[in-house]
Protein backbone atom coordinates (compact mmCIF):
# COMPACT_ATOMS: atom_id res chain seq x y z
CA UNK A 1 0.00 0.00 0.00
CA UNK A 2 1.43 3.36 -1.03
CA UNK A 3 -0.38 6.41 0.34
CA UNK A 4 1.98 9.00 -1.15
CA UNK A 5 -0.02 11.78 -2.82
CA UNK A 6 -3.29 10.63 -1.25
CA UNK A 7 -5.29 12.31 1.48
CA UNK A 8 -4.12 10.90 4.81
CA UNK A 9 -6.81 8.78 6.47
CA UNK A 10 -8.34 10.90 9.23
CA UNK A 11 -8.70 9.62 12.77
CA UNK A 12 -9.50 10.56 16.34
CA UNK A 13 -7.53 8.62 18.96
CA UNK A 14 -6.94 8.89 22.71
CA UNK A 15 -3.47 10.03 23.73
CA UNK A 16 -1.31 10.04 26.82
CA UNK A 17 -2.55 12.63 29.27
CA UNK A 18 -6.24 11.84 28.70
CA UNK A 19 -6.97 13.99 25.66
CA UNK A 20 -7.87 12.94 22.13
CA UNK A 21 -6.19 13.90 18.88
CA UNK A 22 -7.98 14.34 15.56
CA UNK A 23 -5.60 14.45 12.61
CA UNK A 24 -7.73 16.78 10.46
CA UNK A 25 -7.80 19.48 13.17
CA UNK A 26 -4.01 19.86 13.34
CA UNK A 27 -2.66 22.95 11.64
CA UNK A 28 0.52 22.40 9.66
CA UNK A 29 2.44 19.28 8.71
CA UNK A 30 2.44 16.10 10.80
CA UNK A 31 4.96 13.31 11.21
CA UNK A 32 3.04 10.18 12.14
CA UNK A 33 5.17 7.25 13.30
CA UNK A 34 3.75 3.80 13.97
CA UNK A 35 5.69 1.58 16.35
CA UNK A 36 5.07 -2.04 17.33
CA UNK A 37 5.09 -1.92 21.13
CA UNK A 38 5.80 0.58 23.89
CA UNK A 39 8.91 0.06 25.97
CA UNK A 40 10.66 -2.43 23.68
CA UNK A 41 14.25 -1.63 22.64
CA UNK A 42 13.66 -0.44 19.05
CA UNK A 43 10.50 1.47 19.90
CA UNK A 44 12.22 3.13 22.84
CA UNK A 45 15.18 4.23 20.69
CA UNK A 46 12.84 5.59 18.03
CA UNK A 47 10.62 7.51 20.49
CA UNK A 48 13.67 8.93 22.27
CA UNK A 49 15.10 9.96 18.89
CA UNK A 50 11.93 11.85 17.96
CA UNK A 51 11.86 13.43 21.43
CA UNK A 52 15.46 14.62 21.11
CA UNK A 53 14.70 16.14 17.69
CA UNK A 54 11.33 17.58 18.73
CA UNK A 55 12.58 21.19 18.81
CA UNK A 56 13.92 20.89 15.25
CA UNK A 57 10.59 19.48 14.06
CA UNK A 58 8.75 22.26 15.93
CA UNK A 59 10.93 24.90 14.19
CA UNK A 60 9.63 23.46 10.91
CA UNK A 61 6.04 23.71 12.21
CA UNK A 62 5.64 19.92 12.42
CA UNK A 63 3.50 18.05 14.95
CA UNK A 64 4.95 14.67 16.00
CA UNK A 65 2.54 11.81 16.75
CA UNK A 66 3.44 8.24 17.70
CA UNK A 67 0.87 5.44 17.37
CA UNK A 68 0.79 1.87 18.63
CA UNK A 69 -1.96 -0.51 19.72
CA UNK A 70 -0.86 -0.21 23.34
CA UNK A 71 -3.52 1.11 25.76
CA UNK A 72 -3.18 4.70 26.97
CA UNK A 73 -2.02 3.58 30.45
CA UNK A 74 0.90 1.67 28.92
CA UNK A 75 1.73 4.66 26.69
CA UNK A 76 1.83 6.89 29.78
CA UNK A 77 4.19 4.52 31.62
CA UNK A 78 6.40 4.42 28.51
CA UNK A 79 6.40 8.25 28.31
CA UNK A 80 7.20 8.68 32.00
CA UNK A 81 9.88 5.97 32.16
CA UNK A 82 11.86 7.44 29.25
CA UNK A 83 10.96 11.16 29.54
CA UNK A 84 9.32 11.18 26.11
CA UNK A 85 8.16 14.50 24.70
CA UNK A 86 6.00 13.39 21.78
CA UNK A 87 2.27 12.64 21.80
CA UNK A 88 1.63 8.90 22.07
CA UNK A 89 -1.70 7.74 20.67
CA UNK A 90 -3.49 4.47 21.36
CA UNK A 91 -5.02 2.64 18.40
CA UNK A 92 -6.24 -0.24 20.58
CA UNK A 93 -8.78 -1.40 17.99
CA UNK A 94 -6.19 -1.28 15.19
CA UNK A 95 -8.44 0.65 12.78
CA UNK A 96 -5.88 3.38 12.06
CA UNK A 97 -3.10 0.81 11.62
CA UNK A 98 -5.29 -0.99 9.07
CA UNK A 99 -6.09 2.19 7.13
CA UNK A 100 -2.40 3.15 6.94
CA UNK A 101 -1.40 -0.38 5.96
CA UNK A 102 0.89 -0.86 8.95
CA UNK A 103 -0.91 -3.92 10.41
CA UNK A 104 0.86 -6.72 8.54
CA UNK A 105 1.89 -10.34 8.74
CA UNK A 106 5.34 -10.62 10.29
CA UNK A 107 7.69 -13.56 10.65
CA UNK A 108 10.14 -13.86 13.53
CA UNK A 109 12.10 -16.97 14.41
CA UNK A 110 10.02 -18.96 11.94
CA UNK A 111 6.73 -17.96 13.55
CA UNK A 112 4.17 -15.90 11.67
CA UNK A 113 1.97 -13.39 13.47
CA UNK A 114 0.23 -10.08 12.87
CA UNK A 115 1.86 -6.91 14.10
CA UNK A 116 2.62 -3.26 13.40
CA UNK A 117 5.26 -2.68 10.76
CA UNK A 118 7.40 0.24 11.94
CA UNK A 119 6.39 3.00 9.51
CA UNK A 120 6.46 6.79 9.34
CA UNK A 121 4.34 9.19 7.30
CA UNK A 122 5.00 12.85 6.51
CA UNK A 123 1.63 14.52 6.06
CA UNK A 124 1.59 17.98 4.53
CA UNK A 125 -0.41 20.93 5.84
CA UNK A 126 -2.90 20.20 3.04
CA UNK A 127 -3.59 16.75 4.52
CA UNK A 128 -1.88 14.70 1.83
CA UNK A 129 0.81 12.11 2.47
CA UNK A 130 4.01 13.65 1.11
CA UNK A 131 6.34 10.79 1.97
CA UNK A 132 6.27 7.45 3.70
CA UNK A 133 8.88 5.17 5.18
CA UNK A 134 7.99 1.50 5.65
CA UNK A 135 9.92 -1.34 7.28
CA UNK A 136 11.85 1.33 9.16
CA UNK A 137 15.21 0.56 10.70
CA UNK A 138 15.69 2.83 13.71
CA UNK A 139 19.35 3.94 13.31
CA UNK A 140 19.37 7.16 11.25
CA UNK A 141 15.61 7.19 10.72
CA UNK A 142 14.74 10.30 12.75
CA UNK A 143 17.50 12.20 10.93
CA UNK A 144 16.16 11.07 7.54
CA UNK A 145 12.64 12.22 8.43
CA UNK A 146 13.94 15.58 9.70
CA UNK A 147 15.90 16.07 6.47
CA UNK A 148 12.75 15.37 4.42
CA UNK A 149 10.76 17.82 6.56
CA UNK A 150 13.40 20.53 6.16
CA UNK A 151 13.65 19.90 2.40
CA UNK A 152 9.86 20.17 2.06
CA UNK A 153 9.87 23.33 4.24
Amino acid sequence: MDLTGQTAPDFTLPRDGGETVTLSTIDGPVVLFFYPRADTPGCTKEAIGFTEAAQEFAKAGVTLLGISKDPVAKQEKFRDKHGLGVALLSDAEGDVCERYGTWVEKTMYGRTSMGIERSTFLIGADGTVQREWRKVRVPGHVEAVLEAVQAAG
